[in-house]
């Protein structure tokens, strides 16, 4: 906030915490411009913000595609714009919330093909819910019997869980990883990351990303951002073989801690991010959405 207002003053724009509560289906908006950190975590936020862009809000990210998006469509996505991805294979969920009947489950396929899912995945093999971050319940299976103990776990007992569902990825062994911070479908930073180092020592910042690989992983980040319509996103990338598969790029809400991403990272964030903001705040710039939706052409 401190680098919008600095940098915003003269165009009169001014940030601060946004404060919701009680919005009404018929009322002014209330900011020109809200950065959605947090409304996959907290359900009002995600319903207010899409009141919020109806009424002409840009919201970053677009809270209708966010709660859209799903990491198998993603991959889909990746092959269609010619991004290598892992190889992918959705699953029926586990188990299913008691209101669900036989009747309603008479199109799933079962048993499923387990030896035809392995043979097209190949072990190891990586077992990840369809939706949500933070590597929870993501399980690597180094065989059959691990696959199906890991499947297991996603029909949950605790009372109030929900079953997930998952999905087999084939597992890359990298040789290098790459993971870029997106802002604005254009602005890339690639940065090298461990995934098995803890997590404040994941971004390596004494080797940076250089020639063709920083090339082509800035290329491959702008095309799925761009896709996708994400004003900030990371996008990841294992390489193996000099090619470079796209692992995680679900990331509508990354990971922005300068503790994390370390502090040169954590400015070049913080320069683009307040551009971006700043930018749509005056108008000189229109959110990738805008008049996307169908609704946008029966609305003023």
């Amino acid at each position: 906030m401190e680098t919008v207002n600095r940098k915003g003053e003269s165009h009169g724009v001014r940030a601060e915490m946004a404060v919701l509560g009680g919005a009404r289906e018929v009322e002014s908006p209330r900011y020109a411009v809200i950065v959605d950190r947090i409304s996959h975590e907290v359900p009002y936020y995600r319903a207010h913000l899409k009141g919020a862009a109806v009424l002409g809000t840009v919201v970053v990210n677009d809270p209708f595609w966010w709660e859209a998006d799903e990491k198998f469509f993603e991959c889909v996505l990746a092959r269609e714009l010619g991004v290598a991805v892992p190889k992918t294979v959705v699953l029926p969920n586990k188990a299913y919330i008691p209101d669900i009947s036989d009747q309603s489950l008479r199109n799933l396929q079962y048993p499923l093909d387990w030896d035809g899912l392995i043979a097209y995945t190949g072990l190891p093999a990586i077992l990840k819910p369809n939706t949500g971050g933070g590597w929870k319940d993501v399980y690597r299976v180094d065989t059959k019997e691990e696959l199906i103990w890991a499947y297991d776990q996603s029909g949950g007992l605790a009372p109030g869980y929900r079953p997930k569902t998952m999905i087999l990825q084939e597992f890359i062994q990298w040789e290098d990883y790459v993971r870029c911070i997106a802002i604005g479908r254009k602005d890339i930073l690639p940065i090298r990351y461990d995934p098995t180092a803890p997590f404040q020592e994941r971004y390596v910042i004494n080797r940076p990303v250089e020639s063709d690989l920083r090339t082509r992983a800035i290329l491959n980040a702008i095309r799925l951002t761009d896709a996708l319509g994400y004003d900030m996103d990371t996008v990841e990338f294992a390489v193996r073989d000099g090619e470079l598969y796209a692992i995680d790029f679900l990331n509508p809400a990354p990971d922005f801690d300068n503790f994390s991403i370390k502090e040169d990272n954590f400015a070049w964030v913080l320069e683009k991010m307040s551009d971006l903001v700043i930018s749509y705040a005056t108008g000189e710039a229109t959110p990738p959405w805008k008049g996307e939706h169908r609704w946008w052409r029966h609305v003023r």
